[in-house]
């Protein structure tokens, strides 16, 4: 795999072109082919000599790589996110970054390194006091490092604000764990900010489709009162966008009062539940809980709760960072043999 990256980059070819014969000069034959078992051993060791000669060839040139791009490890502190972050603050209390900061932890740091900018030059001097840098992509993993007190592994580059902006977002939608309000909230932030003078200039840049970027602003820009009736931000998906839309501007007074009134209860509605709720439908008798919740308690506070519904369905809803993946499998084991019983 590397050396067909090397291919393209056209750097094996640099390595592997000699001086060109001169002249009429004929190319020197191939050495005869051996017949016997001892020749095509020493045949096949030679082509393994020429082998490892071309990947230290390659070392040198990728160490040569890595010192126009130099990896550093720095300390969290003296990085500040971008002020185009687009990870909300539910994201670091979720199983999967509790899993992702195990595995950093493991591994005695982030394994692939962040990217970060020199902070930028405020009234022609750089502040003495203050981070340094500025993140370009990695926010989980940067937060990791800072939670767990160890140094995080970065690539330095000078980037422009569209160039982070665009590589943040590539980073962020190549992992695919990017919900549609915190891309929508990225966008935004950005369109404010007059990175790109319309929707369609910003899809372009980043070579998304113009509807994708549409819904996810529209979540953003949608009242802190109805994101705030979700359990989470996160809950919010890209269909959701229209009839959201639709609901404020057809009813804002009430889809306001109605927005209130769910956050306030803060009961056990599912994310599409409180949808329904909020554009004013009526929600599903059989989803709705029939029985008061049980609750599940860790150090005083609410962990978990079980209810069940019509159907009998009994249901167990985790608060975010409750149950870590590693404890998942213990759960399930407690479970079965509950069941068994």
């Amino acid at each position: 795999m590397a050396r067909k990256m090397f291919e393209k980059a056209g750097l094996i070819a640099g390595l592997q072109a000699g001086p060109k014969p001169a002249g009429d000069i004929a190319p020197a034959a191939e050495p005869p082919k051996a017949k016997t078992a001892p020749g095509t051993m020493m045949g096949f060791l030679t082509a393994q000599s020429g082998a490892v000669q071309e990947a230290e060839a390659l070392k040198a040139r990728v160490k040569s790589l890595e010192e126009e791009a130099p990896l550093r490890k720095l300390d969290p502190s003296s990085i500040r996110p971008s002020k185009w972050a687009n990870r909300h603050d539910a994201s670091f209390l979720t199983a999967e970054f509790q899993e992702l900061k195990a595995e950093i932890a493991a591994a005695g740091g982030n394994v692939q390194p962040i990217k970060v900018r020199p902070a930028a030059v405020l009234n022609g001097s750089t502040p003495s006091a203050g981070p340094n840098f500025e993140l370009i992509f990695g926010h989980r993993r940067h937060r990791a490092c800072a939670e767990l007190g160890i140094p995080v592994l970065a690539a330095i580059e000078e980037a422009s604000d569209v160039s982070l902006f665009e590589q943040m977002e590539r980073e962020n939608r190549g992992r695919k764990n990017l919900s549609a309000w915190e891309q929508g909230t990225m966008y935004r932030r950005a369109l404010d900010d007059g990175l790109y003078s319309s929707l369609r200039r910003l899809a372009e840049g980043l070579g998304v489709d113009v509807s994708l970027v549409s819904k996810s602003v529209s979540l953003a820009r949608l009242p802190d009162a109805v994101v705030a009736a979700f359990q989470s931000p996160l809950d919010i998906q890209f269909r959701w966008a229209a009839p959201l839309t639709e609901a404020m501007q057809k009813d804002p007074d009430g889809t306001l009062t109605r927005a209130r009134a769910i956050a306030e209860a803060r009961g056990d509605l599912g994310p599409a539940a409180i949808l329904s709720k909020l554009v004013g439908l009526p929600e599903s008798t059989t989803d709705r809980p029939t029985s008061q919740a049980l609750t599940i308690s860790k150090a005083g506070k609410v962990a978990a709760k079980l209810t069940s519904d019509a159907k009998g369905r009994a249901v167990v809803r985790f608060e975010a960072g409750a149950l870590p993946e590693t404890k998942r499998k213990a759960l399930v084991k407690v479970i079965e043999d509950l069941l068994k019983a």
